[in-house]
């Protein structure tokens, strides 16, 4: 029997934009599925009730892989693709395997031998990285920087170092609730004429990505970020 394909299935960055941002293949694809390995069972239900799914969701097939599961649990996750059925993979939001787990279900599948298949979908780091008028010739996600604020300002610093010898952006995400002590470190310790672009609930209907220089940001009313989906991006 023939392995199943693992489907990279973008989700929407909120509920009401589906038909604006994801093509109508895509939807019909997931539509179809029958087994989906998701970071959030609860989301990836609600998305696929949204999408009107052929199906009821109960009878559908979850498995969950998130932050906290064992690399010894992913053989098991390829099981279905194994005895020959097509397989979703899903983040919580945005593209799976782009600063999420599924990257290393991913890496397994092609070990296996295993077809990949990405499907179109927003991504809201390279939307971000689009509209900031940054280098988008010459440009490195970072993911996360440290939570602590030593550690913190002491990467901000060599990354603006490593963006003016390089002429490359920066793009790096923080957890949502923390996004406005990101801010105020960067503005706290980048230069005066260092470009920073902030993107916030990219795609959505309240969209906001907006490029000043931090000198141009601390005279600026900052913007409300707290547990708002940012993306970061600046360039030296």
């Amino acid at each position: 029997m023939a392995n199943g394909t693992l489907y990279l299935i973008p989700v929407t960055l909120g509920g009401d934009n589906i038909n604006q941002v994801l093509p109508p293949d895509v939807v019909s694809l997931a539509q179809k599925l029958e087994h989906f390995v998701v970071e959030n069972e609860k989301s990836a239900r609600q998305f696929l009730s949204l999408i009107q799914h052929h199906k009821p969701i109960r009878e559908l097939q979850f498995s969950t892989l998130n932050e906290h599961t064992d690399d010894k649990a992913l053989p098991d996750l390829l099981k279905p693709l194994l005895a020959g059925h097509d397989v979703g993979l899903m983040s919580e939001a945005g593209c799976p395997a782009v600063a999420d787990p599924g990257a290393k279900l991913v890496a397994l599948a092609h070990q296996k031998g295993i077809h990949v298949t990405p499907l179109v979908g927003p991504s809201a780091i390279l939307m971000a990285l689009m509209a900031s008028g940054l280098n988008g010739q010459s440009f490195a996600f970072l993911g996360y920087l440290p939570v602590d604020k030593v550690e913190r300002a002491k990467r901000l610093k060599e990354i603006e170092k490593r963006a003016q010898t390089h002429n490359e952006t920066q793009i790096f995400i923080e957890t949502p609730y923390r996004n406005m002590q990101m801010l105020e470190a960067i503005l706290s310790t980048c230069h005066a004429n260092t470009r920073l672009c902030i993107a916030c609930n990219v795609s959505l209907p309240d969209e906001m990505i907006v490029t000043k220089t931090i000198n141009g940001w601390k005279q600026s009313v900052l913007p409300d970020l707290n547990k708002k989906p940012t993306v970061f991006l600046f360039l030296e």
